[in-house]
């Protein structure tokens, strides 16, 4: 089972966000395909495994990727280059898209989702996850962005292939220590 969070509901400072449980259907197993791309996407940057897909959900194509090139210029998160990735090639049908990613999209990420236009978000390792392996994040929940914005119809699921995204990050911080 993975964990959903539906963008409708609004939160206060201090209230967490509600999950429910995402039933595992076929859908979810197409789900969890995406999330099998953007690993193996991911496994080209080693050092800072972020990957993201764009899929267009009419078709079930993916119509754009990105890999954390955040060495480079520290904007260009996996989410954010897939974005650009698909601006570049087309720039239409927003609305339409589905974004996978290894791990929770941070804050800035989650703001460009939202301008973009971009209506789900699937991910694999949660901001949380991340922090507990040890991994550096701003602490900010991507629902938490959703819900102070003006766009609560976005949708966010979490723990996609959960295990597998945060093996990733572990990975790279025990190849750091070496």
């Amino acid at each position: 089972m993975a964990v959903v969070c539906h963008g409708h509901q609004r939160l206060d400072q201090h209230s967490p966000p509600r999950l429910a449980l995402l039933p595992m259907s076929s859908a979810a197993s197409d789900h969890e395909l995406f999330m099998k791309q953007a690993i193996r996407l991911a496994t080209e940057n080693p050092d800072a495994p972020f990957a993201a897909l764009l899929v267009n959900r009419k078709s079930g194509d993916i119509v754009a990727t990105g890999i954390n090139q955040s060495s480079t210029n520290p904007t260009l998160h996996g989410e954010i280059a897939a974005i650009h990735d698909f601006a570049q090639r087309s720039g239409e049908g927003w609305n339409e898209l589905t974004l996978y990613s290894t791990a929770e999209p941070c804050c800035m990420c989650q703001g460009a989702i939202l301008w973009a236009g971009i209506r789900e978000v699937f991910f694999g390792a949660s901001i949380s996850d991340l922090i507990r392996i040890g991994w550096k994040q701003i602490d900010i929940p991507a629902q938490e962005v959703v819900h102070r914005s003006w766009k609560p119809e976005l949708t966010i699921h979490g723990g996609v292939l959960a295990e597998d995204c945060k093996q990733l990050f572990r990975d790279a911080i025990s190849d750091r220590r070496r």
